[in-house]
């Protein structure tokens, strides 16, 4: 597998980390044990600062998953935002529904089942802050209805633009072959977005930020 990180410099950087409360780290053992999916923890620190810097009062989040990137940035929001979270996965709603209840703050969550591409388009009033974490195949059309229902001036964050190292790799695996130009693919798209201020950040398995002109 392509690197982003070498493990001296990813080792360096956890070091400072600040442990985080028992149900963040409840969900991480779980997500590790059950390899479920969540965010870098790095990459969800960067997102908590964008939140507190640029204090949002509606977030839109697309793929829930067990609901750890949705639980820490309902934590860093002021009383009377909320963060709206859209999964498909029943399984994953289950969980997250849970895990929202131990959080004590499920009055600024509120949890949209259904697949986003047909949830999207329904929503109507617009977003300070939207994070894009789903299928990577529907990335382009994701984006699409997402600049959307950002307002402008709102922000974008976009999950695994580096794509475990494979975005910027000579030779990619098989089976990450497909994922991969999908990534790359949208890149192209969200830097050259004409109505976006955008750049790709080497956090986690990279990070997509822009600023809606």
């Amino acid at each position: 597998m392509a690197q982003i990180f070498f493990p001296a410099q990813k080792k360096y950087l956890e070091s400072f980390r600040k442990k985080g409360d028992d149900l963040i780290v409840e969900m991480e053992q779980y997500a590790t044990e059950h390899k479920v999916p969540i965010l870098d923890w790095h990459s969800a620190d960067f997102i908590e600062k964008l939140i507190l810097i640029n204090k949002p009062e509606r977030v839109l989040e697309i793929g829930t998953a067990i609901a750890y990137t949705t639980i820490r940035i309902a934590k860093c929001l002021h009383k009377g935002s909320v963060v709206h979270s859209i999964e498909k996965s029943a399984d994953n709603i289950k969980i997250a529904l849970e895990n929202i209840e131990k959080s004590g703050i499920s009055k600024k969550i509120k949890l949209i089942q259904g697949d986003a591409l047909s949830v999207m388009p329904q929503l109507k009033k617009k977003y300070d802050f939207i994070f894009l974490d789903a299928d990577k195949e529907d990335y382009k059309r994701l984006f699409d209805y997402s600049m959307i229902l950002l307002r402008k001036g709102g922000i974008i964050v976009v999950d695994n633009l580096l794509w475990h190292g494979y975005a910027a790799a000579n030779r990619v695996p098989s089976k990450y072959s497909k994922s991969t130009q999908h990534i790359k693919d949208f890149n192209k798209l969200f830097i050259l977005q004409q109505n976006l201020d955008s750049m790709i950040i080497p956090i986690g398995d990279g990070i997509g930020l822009g600023i809606k002109k």
